[in-house]
């Protein structure tokens, strides 16, 4: 896309899709423990830490299943990251052979003017 953009319209969509899909497992977590801790089912945090309580067991259930249940997104999108960096390491190093043969031009020159 250019300099400035470093992903293709398709890795970024996969990480989008990934991260959103991520989000809605924490958010699907934090409503159940919410409820569950409201109900309770579940302790509550000591005084004023209740709500970080609840974000921290949702953090702590949406992890697992997050790894489960989204293994065929993140297998995906790890590819397309692999891809990513074999690219841009090709890139290097025909930029870096380029630099080579310039160098190696303007060092013959510079031995030819001396002679």
């Amino acid at each position: 896309m250019g300099a400035f953009w470093p992903f293709e319209p398709e890795e970024w969509i996969e990480m989008l899709r990934y991260t959103l899909m991520r989000l809605g497992i924490f958010a699907g977590c934090l409503v159940v423990v919410w409820g569950l801790v409201y109900s309770g089912l579940a302790p509550r945090g000591l005084g004023s830490s209740n709500g970080l309580w609840i974000v921290m067991l949702a953090l702590l259930l949406s992890a697992p299943i997050s790894f489960v249940v989204l293994r065929k997104e993140r297998d995906r999108a790890s590819v397309q990251i692999a891809q990513r960096v074999d690219r841009m390491k090709a890139n290097m190093e025909a930029n870096r052979s380029q630099e080579d043969a310039a160098d190696d031009t303007s060092r013959a020159q510079g031995q030819t003017q001396a002679s």
